[in-house]
Protein backbone atom coordinates (compact mmCIF):
# COMPACT_ATOMS: atom_id res chain seq x y z
CA UNK A 1 0.00 0.00 0.00
CA UNK A 2 1.27 3.75 -0.91
CA UNK A 3 1.83 6.42 1.46
CA UNK A 4 -1.03 7.94 0.56
CA UNK A 5 -3.09 5.53 0.65
CA UNK A 6 -1.86 4.02 4.17
CA UNK A 7 -2.62 7.67 5.27
CA UNK A 8 -5.98 7.92 4.29
CA UNK A 9 -6.57 4.10 5.98
CA UNK A 10 -5.36 5.69 9.19
CA UNK A 11 -7.63 8.60 8.96
CA UNK A 12 -10.80 6.80 8.04
CA UNK A 13 -10.04 5.12 11.53
CA UNK A 14 -9.49 8.00 13.51
CA UNK A 15 -12.18 9.12 12.11
CA UNK A 16 -14.59 6.56 13.62
CA UNK A 17 -13.00 6.85 16.89
CA UNK A 18 -13.03 10.82 16.87
CA UNK A 19 -16.83 10.37 15.67
CA UNK A 20 -17.63 8.46 19.05
CA UNK A 21 -15.30 10.96 20.95
CA UNK A 22 -17.48 13.58 19.89
CA UNK A 23 -20.87 12.13 20.35
CA UNK A 24 -19.42 10.55 24.31
CA UNK A 25 -18.62 14.75 25.05
CA UNK A 26 -22.05 15.82 23.43
CA UNK A 27 -23.84 13.88 25.99
CA UNK A 28 -22.34 16.07 28.45
CA UNK A 29 -21.60 19.42 27.19
CA UNK A 30 -24.70 19.64 24.98
CA UNK A 31 -25.04 22.23 21.98
CA UNK A 32 -22.00 23.33 21.37
CA UNK A 33 -20.65 21.47 18.46
CA UNK A 34 -17.74 24.16 17.39
CA UNK A 35 -16.64 24.79 21.34
CA UNK A 36 -16.23 20.79 21.43
CA UNK A 37 -14.10 20.22 18.14
CA UNK A 38 -11.35 23.33 19.43
CA UNK A 39 -11.26 21.69 22.61
CA UNK A 40 -10.59 18.31 20.40
CA UNK A 41 -8.51 19.82 18.15
CA UNK A 42 -5.81 21.28 20.94
CA UNK A 43 -5.39 17.95 21.66
CA UNK A 44 -4.38 16.61 18.54
CA UNK A 45 -1.99 19.72 17.65
CA UNK A 46 -0.73 18.60 20.89
CA UNK A 47 -1.39 21.94 22.58
CA UNK A 48 -3.00 24.01 25.22
CA UNK A 49 -6.08 25.61 24.94
CA UNK A 50 -7.63 28.56 26.90
CA UNK A 51 -11.38 28.85 27.10
CA UNK A 52 -12.78 32.12 27.53
CA UNK A 53 -16.63 32.60 28.75
CA UNK A 54 -19.06 33.76 31.49
CA UNK A 55 -19.12 31.75 34.91
CA UNK A 56 -22.04 28.79 34.27
CA UNK A 57 -21.72 28.12 30.64
CA UNK A 58 -20.28 24.32 31.32
CA UNK A 59 -16.47 25.15 30.43
CA UNK A 60 -15.10 23.16 33.57
CA UNK A 61 -17.53 20.76 32.83
CA UNK A 62 -16.33 20.05 29.16
CA UNK A 63 -12.53 19.73 30.42
CA UNK A 64 -13.75 17.01 33.09
CA UNK A 65 -15.27 15.29 30.24
CA UNK A 66 -12.62 15.47 27.43
CA UNK A 67 -9.95 14.48 30.12
CA UNK A 68 -11.96 10.97 30.62
CA UNK A 69 -12.98 10.56 26.82
CA UNK A 70 -9.78 11.19 25.98
CA UNK A 71 -7.83 8.71 28.06
CA UNK A 72 -5.53 11.65 30.21
CA UNK A 73 -4.79 11.78 33.63
CA UNK A 74 -5.97 15.09 34.89
CA UNK A 75 -5.55 17.19 37.68
CA UNK A 76 -7.23 20.46 38.88
CA UNK A 77 -6.38 23.42 39.92
CA UNK A 78 -8.45 26.26 41.04
CA UNK A 79 -6.78 29.34 40.47
CA UNK A 80 -7.58 32.13 43.47
CA UNK A 81 -5.24 35.01 44.29
CA UNK A 82 -3.19 33.13 47.43
CA UNK A 83 -2.37 30.61 45.53
CA UNK A 84 1.28 30.18 44.67
CA UNK A 85 3.25 28.54 42.40
CA UNK A 86 4.65 25.68 44.77
CA UNK A 87 1.21 24.90 44.86
CA UNK A 88 1.07 24.06 41.27
CA UNK A 89 4.58 23.18 40.45
CA UNK A 90 5.38 20.85 43.96
CA UNK A 91 7.99 21.41 46.41
CA UNK A 92 11.18 19.99 48.70
CA UNK A 93 10.00 18.93 52.39
CA UNK A 94 13.01 18.05 55.24
CA UNK A 95 12.31 14.85 56.12
CA UNK A 96 13.50 12.99 59.33
CA UNK A 97 14.67 8.71 58.94
CA UNK A 98 13.90 6.76 61.95
CA UNK A 99 17.48 6.31 62.11
CA UNK A 100 17.66 10.67 62.88
CA UNK A 101 18.57 11.24 59.20
CA UNK A 102 17.80 14.00 57.58
CA UNK A 103 17.03 14.17 54.04
CA UNK A 104 14.68 16.55 51.39
CA UNK A 105 12.31 15.10 49.61
CA UNK A 106 10.50 16.40 46.68
CA UNK A 107 6.52 16.28 46.72
CA UNK A 108 5.08 16.55 43.29
CA UNK A 109 2.25 19.22 42.29
CA UNK A 110 -0.60 18.83 40.38
CA UNK A 111 1.21 19.68 37.20
CA UNK A 112 2.38 15.99 36.87
CA UNK A 113 -0.20 15.04 34.80
CA UNK A 114 -1.51 14.61 31.39
CA UNK A 115 -4.06 16.96 31.58
CA UNK A 116 -4.08 20.27 34.11
CA UNK A 117 -7.17 22.16 34.28
CA UNK A 118 -6.20 25.38 35.69
CA UNK A 119 -10.11 26.98 36.75
CA UNK A 120 -9.98 30.26 36.31
CA UNK A 121 -6.40 31.16 35.46
CA UNK A 122 -6.92 34.78 35.50
CA UNK A 123 -7.89 35.08 39.04
CA UNK A 124 -4.50 34.56 40.26
CA UNK A 125 -1.61 36.59 40.20
CA UNK A 126 0.90 36.85 37.27
CA UNK A 127 3.65 35.16 39.29
CA UNK A 128 1.35 32.22 39.74
CA UNK A 129 0.48 31.98 36.35
CA UNK A 130 4.56 32.40 35.33
CA UNK A 131 4.21 29.22 36.78
CA UNK A 132 3.10 27.29 33.49
CA UNK A 133 5.56 29.40 31.10
CA UNK A 134 8.35 26.41 30.82
CA UNK A 135 5.91 23.60 31.10
CA UNK A 136 3.70 24.77 28.46
CA UNK A 137 6.88 25.29 26.41
CA UNK A 138 9.23 23.01 27.10
CA UNK A 139 6.85 20.24 29.07
CA UNK A 140 9.48 20.15 31.88
CA UNK A 141 9.89 21.94 35.03
CA UNK A 142 12.83 23.57 37.41
CA UNK A 143 12.30 23.15 41.53
CA UNK A 144 14.83 23.71 43.98
CA UNK A 145 17.60 23.85 40.93
CA UNK A 146 16.50 20.15 39.36
CA UNK A 147 14.57 20.08 36.08
CA UNK A 148 11.64 17.52 35.94
CA UNK A 149 10.03 16.23 33.07
CA UNK A 150 6.41 16.18 32.68
CA UNK A 151 4.15 13.44 31.28
CA UNK A 152 3.42 12.41 27.83
CA UNK A 153 1.49 14.04 26.29
CA UNK A 154 1.02 16.81 28.25
CA UNK A 155 -2.03 19.69 28.11
CA UNK A 156 -3.13 22.45 29.37
CA UNK A 157 -6.96 23.80 29.26
CA UNK A 158 -7.10 27.02 31.33
CA UNK A 159 -10.83 28.21 32.13
CA UNK A 160 -10.57 32.44 31.74
CA UNK A 161 -13.47 34.59 33.11
CA UNK A 162 -13.71 38.19 30.71
CA UNK A 163 -11.43 40.64 32.00
CA UNK A 164 -13.79 43.15 32.78
CA UNK A 165 -14.87 41.01 35.57
CA UNK A 166 -14.00 42.38 39.09
CA UNK A 167 -11.12 40.51 40.82
CA UNK A 168 -9.21 39.21 37.61
CA UNK A 169 -5.57 39.45 36.43
CA UNK A 170 -5.00 39.67 32.65
CA UNK A 171 -2.80 36.89 31.44
CA UNK A 172 0.57 38.57 29.79
CA UNK A 173 1.21 38.25 26.40
CA UNK A 174 4.42 35.49 26.42
CA UNK A 175 2.03 33.01 28.51
CA UNK A 176 -1.03 34.11 25.89
CA UNK A 177 0.79 32.99 22.72
CA UNK A 178 1.92 29.58 24.13
CA UNK A 179 -2.20 28.45 24.38
CA UNK A 180 -2.85 27.20 20.76
CA UNK A 181 -6.05 28.15 20.14
CA UNK A 182 -8.71 30.91 22.61
CA UNK A 183 -11.61 28.74 22.76
CA UNK A 184 -14.73 31.36 23.12
CA UNK A 185 -17.71 29.63 25.04
CA UNK A 186 -21.08 31.47 24.26
CA UNK A 187 -24.37 31.30 25.68
CA UNK A 188 -26.51 28.37 24.07
CA UNK A 189 -29.30 28.88 21.80
CA UNK A 190 -32.66 28.64 22.83
CA UNK A 191 -33.14 24.74 21.95
CA UNK A 192 -29.70 23.74 23.44
CA UNK A 193 -30.38 25.61 26.42
CA UNK A 194 -33.71 23.12 26.45
CA UNK A 195 -31.59 19.80 26.28
CA UNK A 196 -29.34 21.11 28.99
CA UNK A 197 -32.52 22.04 31.82
CA UNK A 198 -33.60 18.30 30.83
CA UNK A 199 -30.56 16.48 31.32
CA UNK A 200 -29.36 17.95 34.22
CA UNK A 201 -32.19 18.98 36.75
CA UNK A 202 -33.44 14.78 36.70
CA UNK A 203 -32.39 12.19 39.13
CA UNK A 204 -29.34 10.93 36.49
CA UNK A 205 -26.62 12.65 35.46
CA UNK A 206 -25.12 11.72 31.58
CA UNK A 207 -21.66 9.61 32.28
CA UNK A 208 -18.54 9.61 29.69
CA UNK A 209 -16.62 6.67 29.70
CA UNK A 210 -13.00 6.65 27.70
CA UNK A 211 -12.50 6.50 24.11
CA UNK A 212 -8.99 7.16 23.82
CA UNK A 213 -5.88 6.29 25.57
CA UNK A 214 -2.98 8.43 25.76
CA UNK A 215 -1.14 6.33 23.78
CA UNK A 216 -3.99 6.31 20.82
CA UNK A 217 -3.46 10.07 20.99
CA UNK A 218 -0.23 10.40 21.07
CA UNK A 219 -0.69 7.74 17.64
CA UNK A 220 -3.06 10.53 16.42
CA UNK A 221 -0.77 13.52 16.65
CA UNK A 222 2.00 11.95 15.07
CA UNK A 223 -0.48 11.20 12.48
CA UNK A 224 -1.82 14.75 12.31
CA UNK A 225 1.60 15.89 11.34
CA UNK A 226 1.70 13.39 8.83
CA UNK A 227 -0.61 15.00 6.73
CA UNK A 228 0.18 17.33 3.83
CA UNK A 229 -0.30 20.80 3.41
CA UNK A 230 -0.37 22.22 -0.38
CA UNK A 231 2.00 25.30 -1.38
CA UNK A 232 -1.13 27.40 -1.74
CA UNK A 233 -2.35 26.49 1.53
CA UNK A 234 0.93 27.11 3.24
CA UNK A 235 1.64 30.92 1.21
CA UNK A 236 -2.00 31.74 2.55
CA UNK A 237 -1.12 30.24 6.35
CA UNK A 238 1.93 33.01 5.95
CA UNK A 239 -0.03 36.22 4.16
CA UNK A 240 -2.76 35.89 7.03
CA UNK A 241 -0.26 35.85 9.63
CA UNK A 242 2.22 38.69 8.28
CA UNK A 243 -1.33 40.82 7.30
CA UNK A 244 -1.77 41.55 11.33
CA UNK A 245 1.84 42.59 12.11
CA UNK A 246 1.55 46.74 12.18
CA UNK A 247 5.32 47.04 11.07
CA UNK A 248 4.83 44.39 8.03
CA UNK A 249 5.59 45.89 4.10
CA UNK A 250 2.60 46.77 2.54
CA UNK A 251 -0.13 45.89 5.31
CA UNK A 252 -3.63 47.52 5.17
CA UNK A 253 -4.02 51.30 6.48
CA UNK A 254 -6.69 49.40 9.05
CA UNK A 255 -4.47 47.14 10.68
CA UNK A 256 -1.14 49.93 10.87
CA UNK A 257 -4.19 52.17 12.86
CA UNK A 258 -5.43 49.49 14.60
CA UNK A 259 -3.17 47.25 15.95
CA UNK A 260 -0.39 47.67 18.36
CA UNK A 261 1.53 44.58 17.74
CA UNK A 262 0.41 41.20 15.93
CA UNK A 263 0.75 37.53 16.32
CA UNK A 264 4.43 36.06 16.00
CA UNK A 265 6.03 33.06 13.81
CA UNK A 266 4.40 30.59 16.73
CA UNK A 267 1.13 32.06 15.52
CA UNK A 268 1.81 30.50 11.83
CA UNK A 269 3.02 27.48 13.33
CA UNK A 270 -0.53 27.03 15.31
CA UNK A 271 -2.62 28.13 12.42
CA UNK A 272 -0.48 25.08 10.02
CA UNK A 273 -1.59 22.49 12.86
CA UNK A 274 -5.05 23.91 13.33
CA UNK A 275 -6.46 23.41 9.72
CA UNK A 276 -4.73 19.85 9.37
CA UNK A 277 -6.79 19.07 12.80
CA UNK A 278 -9.77 20.26 11.26
CA UNK A 279 -9.41 18.50 8.58
CA UNK A 280 -8.64 15.19 10.26
CA UNK A 281 -11.89 15.64 12.55
CA UNK A 282 -13.77 15.84 9.38
CA UNK A 283 -12.00 12.90 7.77
CA UNK A 284 -10.13 14.54 5.13
CA UNK A 285 -6.89 14.13 3.86
CA UNK A 286 -5.68 17.33 3.57
CA UNK A 287 -6.51 20.81 4.75
CA UNK A 288 -8.54 23.63 2.39
CA UNK A 289 -8.76 27.07 2.30
CA UNK A 290 -12.46 26.73 4.23
CA UNK A 291 -9.80 25.23 7.17
CA UNK A 292 -7.80 28.40 7.22
CA UNK A 293 -10.77 30.65 7.47
CA UNK A 294 -12.24 28.70 9.82
CA UNK A 295 -9.35 28.54 12.18
CA UNK A 296 -8.10 32.08 11.82
CA UNK A 297 -10.22 33.53 14.61
CA UNK A 298 -9.24 31.15 17.53
CA UNK A 299 -5.12 31.11 16.60
CA UNK A 300 -4.97 34.48 15.73
CA UNK A 301 -7.67 36.41 18.55
CA UNK A 302 -5.37 36.28 21.90
CA UNK A 303 -2.02 36.70 19.89
CA UNK A 304 -2.99 40.12 18.98
CA UNK A 305 -3.79 43.71 20.47
CA UNK A 306 -5.67 46.77 19.38
CA UNK A 307 -3.70 50.33 19.82
CA UNK A 308 -5.48 52.06 22.88
CA UNK A 309 -7.56 54.82 20.05
CA UNK A 310 -8.93 51.74 18.59
CA UNK A 311 -10.08 49.95 21.63
CA UNK A 312 -11.70 53.83 22.86
CA UNK A 313 -13.45 53.72 19.39
CA UNK A 314 -14.77 50.62 20.10
CA UNK A 315 -13.24 48.75 17.61
CA UNK A 316 -14.13 45.33 17.35
CA UNK A 317 -10.55 43.05 17.05
CA UNK A 318 -12.69 39.58 15.76
CA UNK A 319 -15.06 41.30 13.61
CA UNK A 320 -11.06 42.75 12.51
CA UNK A 321 -9.64 39.46 11.94
CA UNK A 322 -13.19 37.91 10.02
CA UNK A 323 -12.83 41.39 7.72
CA UNK A 324 -9.14 40.83 6.71
CA UNK A 325 -9.12 37.13 6.80
CA UNK A 326 -11.43 37.10 3.83
CA UNK A 327 -9.98 40.13 1.91
CA UNK A 328 -6.83 38.03 1.80
CA UNK A 329 -8.11 34.68 0.97
CA UNK A 330 -10.18 36.13 -1.93
CA UNK A 331 -6.90 37.97 -2.85
CA UNK A 332 -5.08 34.32 -2.76
CA UNK A 333 -7.71 32.77 -4.96
CA UNK A 334 -7.97 35.29 -8.09
CA UNK A 335 -3.66 35.25 -8.03
CA UNK A 336 -4.03 30.97 -7.93
CA UNK A 337 -7.14 31.18 -10.49
CA UNK A 338 -5.03 33.85 -12.80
Amino acid sequence: MSEPDNLLAEIEALDAKLTLARETIARRFIGQPRVVDLTLATLLCGGHGLLVGLPGLGKTRLVETVSTVMGLHGNRVQFTPDLMPADILGSEVLETATDGSRAFRFLPGPIFCQLLMADEINRASPRTQSALLQAMQEHEVTVAGETRPLSAPFHVLATQNPIEQEGTYPLPEAQLDRFLFQIDVPYPDRASERDILIATTGTQDAQSAPVFSAQELIAAQTLLRRMPVGDSILDLILSLVRAFRPTEPGVSERVAETVAWGPGPRAAQALMLAVRARALLQGRLAPSVEDVVNMARPVLSHRMQLTFAARARGDDLAELIDTATADITGRSLAEVAA
